[in-house]
């Protein structure tokens, strides 16, 4: 089977292409030279909280007034306006605000206002930038909502022992013509199945294979010899294939078994293995895991019950067969946290309570991904089946419109419409429509069950006459947080709408969605780029997952450890807004010229590797000139007091005290936390430097692109 999913692999070439390959390691300190002659080290930030779109943090500084001066160290506390950009992984620091410092070796007051007087002038002039990982792995303070009442019943998980696909139909299979491809096409799937004219035979589009039943619902084997009629849609699929794709799907072909189909018309989940199910042992603990399967499959052997895990959800069975039952995730075997980074199965630390991964993933769901959009030029337009039709969404005073592809909400007095993670409002329910400077009083009040419910995750920050601030956090696109963990999806099925148009709902289960600690979520294994090829070509018929334009990328297995080469996928929330160009990628009637994204002449940097001395690199930054000496990170910190500290030579703490650096005691408090800083300090510069690695295009393939859509849909025909 590992075979089998390497050849996959080579098949996830971008359809869109997605022009970041990674992000830049900052290093540090990051040095301004003042117009008269001041020198200033800004050491790498202590995020404490993330409230919305500020950041406040802390760091250390040391400051020489002029050549030759001995450098005064201290500290200072900051508020900055985070703009973000998980494209390339990276957070500036804008608009910064110094609102405290400290210097413990200096108690003249007049003298403490004038270093503060020149940090308050100077750092704000800078757009001082930080890895997103830096964020995920050091933040201090974390308060993410752990009330939400979501569905976690098991779905129907469907267990094989050959390599498989699972063709998920949303209910009761609904035929209708499309006149693109000239016969009957079930449009309440994002799978292509087609209904041959001559034979009444059905056809399944699955990029390497064809395959063909006389029943819609089983009996699938795959086809070399297609009918003219088939025949003509494979050829308009792959013209617009390239060569390159074609090429992989060329040798998967020759190379990998044609998997068996299994089709649900219920919510359901595949897991499988290739033969019957090989159990071995994760050293350290008393569970097996099922060595020849891609899914996260294992047993705890003091109960002989079966664990696996779904889209962030644990669930349990005394079977592989099931019955299955949802497991809180802070009650799943304590073994679970035995698992180490690195090992075969660290992939699920991000959801296990407690473990570093998922720490760092409840912080990454609080992160937002921000927008300055420009009320003059942005524009939205709204497409209903016929009039709008509005149905009240429990416990609030909201209605949502159930015939539009948008998320369009109608309140007392005003129509609300998301588009792209940007608010917009109109007094009318067709428009025109303008950039909001506000969003519905009740929206935080939309409950799980709604398919509105996403849109609670996208914010309006501040607003100025001309633009208007605006982010969202990783729930807008189905990452919640769930207790300790996170989980994709609200666990609710939500009901596709039928008329002339058919628009699909998002859904939680049926696609194996996993989490990775690089990329958030993305599919699984199980299908191969070719199922969803026709999706790229022809976007208007999918949307069933997430937000307009959103589809998780595919997720191969995580065989080489948390830290180890892994696959590269781009993250769930790279699409919706382009980061480095002014422009929403290809949204239908959002006009996005409008949208200023974060600068993109920031100089990269290259990973520390240790304190030897290299040229600077002048970064732009108002009247100052800034540069980065490479030391290691986390060499000088500061406390929560200020206490400015360093590592010396040996690995010991050292603390500034009277003008010198003396020993800190080891089992002092604030050498603990110095300890934890520079850990996560490490943890964050080891996963920057792993992905930089992985997104050199020596390195990854690029991910199946294409669109979707919360309310993405497609024209009957």
């Amino acid at each position: 089977m590992k075979k089998r999913v390497s050849l996959q692999k080579t098949l996830f070439i971008s359809v869109l292409f997605l022009s970041s390959i990674g992000i830049s390691q900052t290093t540090w300190p990051q040095v301004i030279t003042t117009s008269n002659k001041v020198k200033i080290n800004l050491y790498q930030p202590t995020p404490e909280s993330l409230k919305g779109n500020h950041l406040l943090s802390r760091a250390a500084i040391s400051i020489q007034l002029k050549p030759g001066d001995d450098l005064l160290f201290g500290a200072y506390w900051s508020d900055a306006m985070v703009t973000t950009d998980r494209n390339t992984k990276m957070v500036v620091l804008e608009s910064i605000k110094i609102t405290r410092v400290k210097f413990s070796d200096i108690s003249d007051t007049a003298k403490i206002n004038k270093l503060k007087t020149i940090l308050e002038t100077e750092i704000p002039k800078l757009n001082i930038s930080v890895s997103l990982e830096s964020i995920t792995t050091t933040l201090e303070e974390s308060n993410p909502a752990t009330n939400e009442n979501f569905k976690n019943q098991a779905p129907k998980i469907i267990y094989t022992e050959v390599n498989s696909s699972l063709i998920v139909i949303d209910g009761e299979p609904k035929l209708e013509m499309d006149n693109k491809l000239n016969m009957n096409k079930v449009i309440n799937t994002p799978f292509l199945i087609v209904k041959e004219p001559a034979s009444g035979s059905f056809y399944l589009y699955a990029g390497s294979y064809w395959y063909t039943s006389k029943s819609l619902l089983e009996g699938y084997t795959t086809v070399n010899n297609l009918p003219s009629s088939i025949a003509e849609i494979d050829q308009q699929i792959r013209s617009k294939q390239t060569e390159e794709e074609k090429a992989a799907l060329n040798e998967t072909k020759k190379s990998m078994k044609a998997p068996q189909i299994v089709v649900s018309t219920e919510i359901a989940e595949l897991i499988q293995s290739d033969g019957i199910a090989n159990m071995k042992a994760i050293e350290g603990t008393e569970l097996l895991y099922v060595a020849n399967s891609e899914d996260n499959i294992f047993m705890y052997i003091k109960t002989q019950d079966y664990y696996t895990l779904l889209g962030g959800r644990w669930y349990k069975s005394k079977s592989l067969k099931g019955p299955w039952e949802y497991v809180e995730a802070d009650l799943i075997p304590t073994d679970f946290s035995k698992i180490s980074e690195g090992s075969e199965k660290d992939v699920v630390l991000s959801s296990v309570p407690g473990s570093d991964a998922a720490n760092e993933a409840l912080v990454d769901a609080q992160i937002p991904q921000t927008a300055k959009v420009d009320k003059a030029n942005a524009s939205c337009t709204v497409v209903y089946d016929g009039d709008p039709v509005f149905e009240p969404i429990e416990g609030t005073n909201l209605a949502i419109a159930k015939n539009s592809k948008s998320t369009v909400l109608k309140t007392p007095s005003k129509f609300y419409v998301v588009e792209n993670g940007v608010w917009f409002v109109s007094q009318d329910a067709k428009g025109p429509w303008k950039v909001s400077d506000d969003r519905p009083s009740d929206v935080d009040k939309i409950p799980a069950s709604s398919s509105a419910y996403n849109v609670k995750y996208v914010y309006v920050y501040e607003s100025t006459p001309s633009y208007v601030y605006v982010g969202y956090t990783p729930g807008y696109m189905g990452c919640y947080v769930y207790g300790p963990t996170v989980v994709y999806g609200t666990g609710f099925y939500y009901s596709p709408w039928f008329g002339p148009f058919f628009y699909p709902m998002p859904m939680t289960y049926g696609y194996g969605m996993a989490y990775s600690p690089y990329n958030g979520w993305s599919m699984s294994v199980h299908y191969s780029v070719g199922f969803f090829h026709y999706a790229a070509y022809y976007p208007p018929h999918y949307g069933y997952w997430g937000p307009p334009m959103y589809r998780p990328p595919y997720h191969p297995p995580y065989h080489g450890g948390y830290y180890g080469a892994h696959p590269v996928h781009y993250g769930n929330t790279n699409i919706n807004i382009n980061h480095n160009t002014n422009v929403y990628r290809g949204n239908k009637g959002v006009n996005t010229k409008d949208i200023q994204r974060n600068p993109a002449n920031r100089p990269s940097t290259q990973p520390n590797r240790g304190n030897a001395n290299v040229s600077q690199q002048p970064v732009k930054g108002g009247g100052n000139s800034a540069s980065q000496q490479p030391v290691n990170k986390g060499n000088i910190q500061a406390d929560r007091n200020g206490d400015v500290f360093k590592k010396d030579q040996s690995g010991n703490w050292q603390q500034r005290s009277n003008n010198n650096w003396q020993n800190s005691d080891r089992n002092s408090p604030s050498t603990g936390q110095m300890d934890r800083q520079q850990q996560g300090n490490q943890r964050a510069q080891t996963r920057e430097s792993n992905y930089n690695q992985q997104r050199t295009p020596q390195n990854y393939n690029r991910p199946s692109g294409g669109t979707g859509g919360a309310r993405g849909g497609g024209r009957r025909r």
